[in-house]
């Protein structure tokens, strides 16, 4: 089974981040919700309080697949202040493994220097900082081992991408008709 872990910081937005991990699961994703500072809970944009399966100092970076990044402005500088968050985001992109951002996220990935000739997106006021990238206006791109999306309305599309990589694309669409989605 494929393993994701997705990264929480205060601020996150709850729905980008909550619809990633509800359709993984029904996809029998093996997800993890992890903290980036060792809370047990985090408070999300909106007051939304949830509780973290791990704790950064619990992840068991070997075992993911997959590492998420939920956005929310606030969330995403915390994610981004996160060094050690940022030393596994550059492992992973180095050995070729599966890095996904969403809304403020895919900034923190332009900053890296990820983005680099390849097609991204992001929430509008974050496109500035996706350096080096091809913008489109697409809800999510997949572009190699790297997914970028666009904000909450996106969230679906999103999660979706994620995964047709681990699932299939005929799983996807069967998830999609599922929830009573229409891409």
């Amino acid at each position: 089974m494929k393993k994701i872990g997705i990264f929480f910081a205060e601020g996150f937005e709850e729905i980008e981040a909550l619809t990633v991990v509800d359709i993984c699961r029904r996809c029998d994703l093996d997800i993890e919700m992890v903290s980036a500072y060792g809370e047990a809970q985090v408070l999300g944009s909106h007051g939304i309080l949830v509780k973290m399966d791990k704790t950064f100092a619990e992840a068991d970076f070997a075992s993911y697949d997959m590492l998420v990044l939920p956005g929310g402005g606030k969330g995403t500088q915390g994610l981004e202040a996160c060094a050690p968050l940022m030393e596994k985001i550059d492992e992973f992109y180095a050995a070729g493994k599966y890095i996904a951002a969403i809304c403020a996220a895919p900034s923190i990935f332009g900053h890296r220097g990820i983005l680099k000739g390849r097609k991204a997106c992001s929430y509008p006021a974050f496109e500035s900082h996706l350096e080096g990238a091809t913008l489109t206006a697409g809800p999510v791109e997949v572009d190699g081992n790297v997914i970028t999306s666009r904000g909450m309305g996106t969230s679906i599309d999103f999660a979706l991408a994620i995964a047709e990589i681990f699932c299939g694309k005929q799983a996807a669409d069967d998830m999609a008709a599922k929830i009573v989605y229409r891409k």
